[in-house]
């Protein structure tokens, strides 16, 4: 079975007067419609984000600026992931549980999601995400 996240290459081009990072939805490099974007700021490296799973939504988590370590488990496989480049970005399929922390002071993480945000479809308990992951 394949891993229900992975790390995307954007591609990214440079010179004299600077970088451009380009990512583009409905498969070309993000492997779905984008239907919402949020970002995560100011947050401390203590702090802990996220903790929680999706049964409808996928994301692409992009550190735009600074970095930050996501954990990410998908019932079978647990992997921390560090994100500290704006051309990298970690893909999330549904039903993987994610953690994201250790951010750095002038960490910037972008989230696109698939779909539009709706409460009931996150999973807020690691153990009924276990249950329902082995299902």
């Amino acid at each position: 079975m394949d891993k229900k996240y992975r790390v995307i290459e954007f591609k990214e081009y440079g010179d004299e007067r600077g970088n451009l990072v380009v990512a583009e939805g409905d498969g070309i490099d993000i492997p779905f419609s984008i239907k919402r974007a949020f970002y995560i700021y100011g947050s401390d490296s203590e702090v802990i984000r996220g903790m929680h799973a999706n049964r409808l939504t996928k994301f692409v988590l992009i550190n735009v600026a600074g970095s930050s370590d996501v954990l990410v488990d998908d019932g079978t496989h647990k992997e921390i992931i560090k994100l500290d480049k704006p051309r990298m970005a970690l893909f999330l399929d549904t039903m993987v549980w994610k953690e994201m922390y250790n951010f750095s002071p002038d960490s910037v993480l972008m989230c696109l999601a698939s779909e539009h945000y709706m409460e009931s479809e996150y999973i807020r308990d690691y153990d009924e995400f276990l249950k329902e992951v082995k299902r």
